[in-house]
């Protein structure tokens, strides 16, 4: 590994060691600092990329990212829980999306996506999507429901019932919104067949199984229940980015016929990966 990411490594580490002891990872003024300090170090601007190879990294490297992207999970669930109870206090929440830190970053998010499912998929806009992992704060969908689908219906799965009950609060009372936009709260993995080949793209969040196992387990299981010709798309991660959330490589997607794979240099953190089954 050349110097510079010998360099990044060890300032992830020592930021891993402060966040791994904290006694809660609530947001706080500790708490939001350091993860501030570690999303800025992840993302390295244009000028300066981070070509490290996550894969070269050793043991006891990789046991690390592994344990910070598990603590990252973890802070991004409670910091979406406290930001989608504030929006909800508010008469109309959807007017207040950008009380949210990383709005901004969602923002961009979705309409690189859209962007991407819009070049190889232009000539029909999906009636169903489905958003795999939609947490707290469904951003994305809500998003990508009003900007640009703004005819499709979007059915959001997540295991957690008071994230669905808080997302499902936020669009309440917006009578487009909340009639386009469903809430299951159940396990993907007990999601069958007959209600899989319904959705023409399928989005799965990131943070939907952390561990290489897992992630392939999940993807699997689509395969074998969405539809011929639906399009999956994924959120991935590149370079240091990958500290931050987990990377879906192309031999994870069996079955599937890759698009796009994309990596971002500005301020977006996620990869995005396009396949069609």
């Amino acid at each position: 590994m050349c110097c510079q990411g010998l360099l990044l490594v060890q300032k992830i580490s020592e930021l891993y060691h402060k966040i791994s002891t904290l006694e809660s990872l609530k947001p706080s003024k500790d708490v939001n600092s350091l993860f501030s300090q570690l999303v800025l170090i992840c993302t390295p601007p244009p000028s300066s990329p981070s070509s490290i190879d996550i894969s070269a990294l050793c043991s006891a490297v990789q046991t690390m990212r592994s344990h910070l992207i598990k603590l990252c999970a973890e802070a991004e669930a409670l910091l979406e829980h406290h930001y989608s109870t504030i929006l909800a206090s508010h008469q109309n929440p959807l007017d207040h999306l950008s009380l949210f830190p990383y709005y901004s970053n969602y923002l961009n998010l979705t309409h690189l996506e859209f962007s991407i499912l819009n070049h190889h998929a232009p000539h029909a806009p999906p009636t169903k999507v489905a958003f795999v992992g939609s947490g707290a704060l469904p951003f994305s969908s809500i998003i990508m429901a009003s900007k640009y689908l703004p005819k499709t219906e979007f059915h959001n799965f997540d295991v957690d019932p008071s994230a669905n009950a808080k997302a499902a609060m936020l669009v309440a009372g917006d009578a487009d919104l909340s009639r386009r936009m469903v809430f299951h709260t159940t396990n993907i993995m007990d999601v069958v067949s007959d209600q899989l080949k319904k959705f023409e793209v399928v989005f799965l969040a990131a943070l939907v199984g952390m561990e290489r196992e897992e992630k392939v387990k999940v993807i699997e299981h689509l395969r074998k229940n969405m539809g011929r010709g639906a399009l999956l798309m994924l959120r991935s991660a590149y370079g240091a980015r990958a500290f931050l959330y987990p990377v879906v490589e192309a031999c994870d997607l069996r079955g599937f016929e890759i698009l796009t794979m994309f990596h971002p240099t500005d301020e977006v953190i996620n990869s995005i990966v396009l396949a069609r089954l």
